[in-house]
């Protein structure tokens, strides 16, 4: 398969691709897997070449942060602090929803969006039914605020993951530039959720007392291995913190701490690998070799150059676009695939468009892509895990429903981005 009709079958694969992703009739792995190989076996990348776009410093880090957090939650540390801070709340429904709110946003900052509502989710469930709540305004808050502060650092969103491994940024990058922007959108988030929820999270005053009653201290399973936990994550925050000083990448770092947590905790492997969720992982894989695919034939480069002609390669523009077009695209389809195919895009546009500093349009597209998936259900794989626990209890969420909420909200947090990138990166 030669010139043009390479661009063809590529383009056409990746568009198919992503049309069934989005679709949901297909499991994504198994689209992005299948997609990957038909450019294979089509001749439009050499299975070396197609190798060699995979990004494995992003696959390493999420391995190993996946086996970290799969040893470390049988410690029932994520329980522990749920219920702590639901008891520090007095058992006030508003008050537990800004706890839980907070929490989930830090831990979503250092763990993954999805590990994070599995962890707080079902303790969620049970402290609504102790109170007699109506759980869903509570859990709204968390799937939002998972996505808010996983924006924040590094390895708190796949997207970051993508952007820090294609462009060398590291931790404290994304830790200076982005989390004084993602602490104001989380406290704007959160009193927005308390004018729109507020009248409905009410309980008497005999079922607070319910929740003064618990003891955080029953939550937590096993202190030995809880310690032996804190101490590897404390060890792999730290290296995190430092890891672009000591030239090492953050795959090293969190494969490094699962290695140390396996070593210490005696643990067995087969048991700590099934804490990875191996489809999310081949999904990358094959989603990498599609995107390198494009690039190999040239397509990035040319919708890279027809962006430039749109914008005239300014940079506040430039920055303005991406934005905008990343936080509306993530609210409807799937943001890992987007931002795998807007990297090599903006590498692109800088090249061509002679823009020497690119790192405000990083911002950019990282503040879009993962504050966009607030949007709607299926804008985050947060959101479509929670709303599934939900359904499987009882409790069901509409796309229009969920949407009525959480899309102005999101459009609020990307106006608030849009101001700040405005005032301290594009002009």
């Amino acid at each position: 398969m030669e010139g043009n009709s390479q661009v063809i079958f590529a383009t056409a694969v990746f568009l198919i691709s992503y049309a069934i992703i989005i679709s949901e009739k297909i499991h994504r792995t198994v689209v992005a897997l299948f997609g990957a190989m038909l450019v294979i076996i089509g001749g439009v990348i050499h299975q070396e070449k197609a190798v060699a776009a995979i990004d494995f410093n992003t696959i390493g880090l999420l391995v190993g942060m996946m086996i970290i957090v799969g040893i470390a939650r049988n410690s029932g540390l994520f329980e522990y602090l749920a219920v702590r801070a639901a008891k520090q709340s007095k058992g006030d429904p508003v008050k537990i929803m800004v706890s839980l709110s907070i929490i989930t946003a830090v831990l979503s900052a250092f763990l993954d969006n999805v590990t994070t509502v599995l962890l707080i989710v079902p303790v969620t469930f049970s402290i609504a039914k102790a109170l007699e709540l109506n759980p869903m305004p509570i859990l709204f808050a968390e799937i939002l605020s998972s996505n808010v502060g996983g924006t924040a650092t590094l390895i708190g969103d796949p997207p970051n993951i993508m952007i820090g491994s294609a462009t060398g940024l590291g931790f404290m990058d994304f830790v200076v530039n982005l989390a004084p922007a993602i602490i104001v959108i989380q406290i704007v988030t959160v009193l927005l959720l308390k004018i729109i929820y507020g009248k409905q999270l009410v309980t008497r005053e005999d079922l607070k007392n319910n929740i003064l009653k618990l003891n955080p201290s029953d939550e937590i399973k096993d202190v030995v291995l809880l310690k032996k936990s804190l101490f590897v994550i404390f060890l792999t925050i730290t290296g995190f913190l430092v890891h672009q000083y000591v030239h090492l990448e953050s795959a090293t770092i969190a494969l490094g701490g699962a290695a140390l947590l396996l070593l210490i905790t005696r643990d067995e492997p087969e048991h700590a690998l099934q804490a990875v969720e191996w489809p999310v992982i081949f999904f990358f894989a094959g989603l990498f070799i599609l995107v390198g695919a494009l690039e190999h034939v040239g397509v990035i480069e040319w919708v890279a150059k027809e962006s430039l002609k749109l914008t005239g390669g300014a940079i506040l523009p430039t920055g303005m676009l991406i934005l905008w077009l990343s936080a509306i695209a993530s609210a409807f389809v799937d943001n890992i695939p987007f931002v795998a195919t807007m990297i090599p895009l903006i590498q692109d546009m800088g090249r061509l468009g002679g823009i020497a500093d690119l790192n405000p349009l990083w911002w950019s597209l990282s503040l879009g892509a993962c504050l966009g998936g607030n949007g709607t259900i299926i804008g985050a794989s947060a959101n479509v895990v929670v709303v599934g626990m939900a359904e499987k209890r009882g409790y069901k969420w509409t796309f229009v429903g969920f949407m009525k909420v959480a899309f102005p909200l999101m459009l609020v947090s990307i106006v608030l981005s849009t101001v700040y990138l405005y005032f301290f990166f594009l002009t």
